[in-house]
């Protein structure tokens, strides 16, 4: 049998030098997607933590959005070069059935083409009131692009007032490309403002908030690598 060509051999060996990286340096991410894995797999919650909408952690000023396990924090890494935005919280159960609650109130905006989405304005940011921000909330479609989002907010909605608690919608599992779809869950984040009244690319980790102070829970990957988030009386 041939031996495989040097250059072969040589993108192998990066590969596996990357791969092995990934998950030494990041084990929480690791850990995490291992986890799920399991729990998608036969609802092993032993390990994840699971949140209930509507409670708080403390005198934490947001609310939880939704049930279900808290699958991703604030700076995962899923690939090398990638930080995950947000926190994803996995329902559990078919689309459209998880309901999904407002965690601070705002000002709730949906843009004509946003068929999973909606994003809050917060004037005054609880923690800097000095600051705008805004949360994000999507993955409200089923894998092929239909709305769970409320009939309260159909497309094209523009700085509607919502308060704490109101239903927005229902966990789905639209990844954005129909046919391709991703699991049921939440992804929330808190983003940044521009400076000129409107919300930063919510795709880039560095236009967004770690959440954790806001939850009072340990969501950010790089404090937390190993550790399941849980609720704490103080995050600084």
């Amino acid at each position: 049998m041939k031996s495989l060509p040097k250059f072969l051999i040589s993108i192998i060996i990066i590969a596996i030098i990357v791969l092995a990286y990934f998950f030494v340096k990041q084990p929480g991410t690791a850990g995490r997607s291992y986890q799920l894995m399991k729990w998608f797999k036969n609802q092993d919650k032993s390990n994840l933590p699971q949140v209930a909408n509507g409670t708080v952690c403390g005198s934490a000023p947001f609310q939880q959005p939704t049930d279900g396990i808290i699958g991703y924090i604030w700076g995962d890494s899923f690939r090398p070069g990638h930080h995950h935005q947000g926190i994803d919280i996995f329902g559990g159960e078919e689309p459209g059935i998880t309901p999904v609650y407002t965690a601070y109130s705002g000002y709730l905006t949906r843009l004509p083409d946003w068929k999973s989405t909606v994003i809050i304005r917060i004037p005054e940011d609880p923690l800097q009131p000095s600051r705008q921000i805004w949360t994000y909330y999507t993955h409200f479609a089923d894998e092929n692009g239909n709305s769970y989002i409320s009939d309260m907010f159909p497309p094209g909605t523009y700085e509607l007032f919502v308060e704490a608690g109101t239903l927005l919608g229902y966990q789905g599992n639209y990844s954005g490309t129909p046919g391709h779809p991703v699991g049921v869950h939440l992804h929330f984040s808190i983003v940044k403002d521009d400076g000129q009244g409107q919300f930063l690319n919510e795709l880039d980790i560095k236009n967004t908030i770690d959440p954790s102070p806001y939850f009072q829970m340990n969501l950010n990957a790089k404090d937390n690598p190993l550790d399941i988030p849980t609720c704490i009386d103080t995050i600084k």
